[in-house]
């Protein structure tokens, strides 16, 4: 069985950068790992996701050029380099992870973890 927790998140001012940690166990192997994020008010949407077995990365238009997804296969890590970050980009984000690939899809995630806060002060 697949899990996932984040780590990472906190309170930061705009401009500024924090990387979020997803620790992943269990047989992963074969997964797309992703990052969902859900702003107040508004429904979970897809940030940026990575196939594990492959450098095959895929992003939100919004984040593109200030995020980065990227693996630790040592750690058995995925992680979210955040810069440049802006006020909007306040939400609780989630990794998620998918037993296959499939490009430009971002459905099918079935294991989900309980979310960190990130807080972006104007």
């Amino acid at each position: 069985q697949v899990q996932v927790k984040e780590s990472g998140g906190g309170l930061v001012q705009a401009g500024g950068s924090l990387r979020l940690s997803c620790e992943v166990s269990g047989n992963f192997r074969s997964y797309t790992l992703g990052w969902f994020r859900q702003r107040p008010g508004e429904m979970r949407e897809f940030v940026a996701s990575d196939y594990w077995v492959a450098n095959l990365t895929e992003y939100a238009d919004f984040v593109k050029g200030r995020f980065t997804i990227s693996k630790d296969a040592a750690k058995n890590m995925v992680l979210l380099q955040m810069n440049n970050l802006e006020p909007d980009d306040t939400a609780l984000y989630y990794c998620a992870g998918r037993p296959y690939y499939q490009r430009y899809s971002h459905d099918g995630f079935n294991t989900w973890g309980q979310g960190t806060q990130v807080t972006v002060s104007s």
